[in-house]
């Protein structure tokens, strides 16, 4: 068993393929014409990281109350972890995209981490290893 995907609500389909493709670095799994339940068109669209299981289901809002849940999903709490085995090099391709960043880097016990902003303005952690101290390397969390 295991989590296939989630859904993340958006505004518009292309500007958030863009995103996690081009600025995250995800691959574009699927974007097939599809309908909603009325029979009005929409996109069935997947994105993941690469060699993830887990995918995201950008899916665009539809109606005033989804309309009103993009950016808000988990109701201004992280509710989204992206980790990277080169912290300091997503962090600067990210920057270099313009990707909103909520402060600085920072090291926790568990390792290098800093929020971002989705396309949608949902908040994410960029979550790295910490740096090696001169012990060795911190345990995996």
């Amino acid at each position: 068993m295991h989590l296939d995907l989630v859904s993340l609500i958006v505004d518009d389909y292309d500007p958030a393929i863009d995103f996690f493709v081009d600025v995250l670095g995800f691959e574009l799994v699927e974007d097939s014409p599809s309908t909603t339940n009325d029979g009005r068109p929409k996109r069935w669209v997947v994105v993941r990281p690469p060699d993830a299981r887990t995918g995201l289901l950008l899916a665009r809002a539809d109606g005033d109350e989804q309309a009103a849940a993009v950016g808000r999903q988990t109701a201004g709490r992280v509710g989204f972890f992206l980790r990277v085995d080169d912290f300091d090099a997503a962090h600067a391709r990210m920057v270099a995209a313009g990707v909103a960043f909520l402060g600085e880097p920072r090291t926790e016990p568990y390792g290098r981490v800093v929020v971002f902003l989705d396309v949608a303005g949902n908040r994410w952690d960029l979550l790295g290893p910490a740096p090696e101290d001169a012990d060795g390397p911190t345990p995996p969390r």
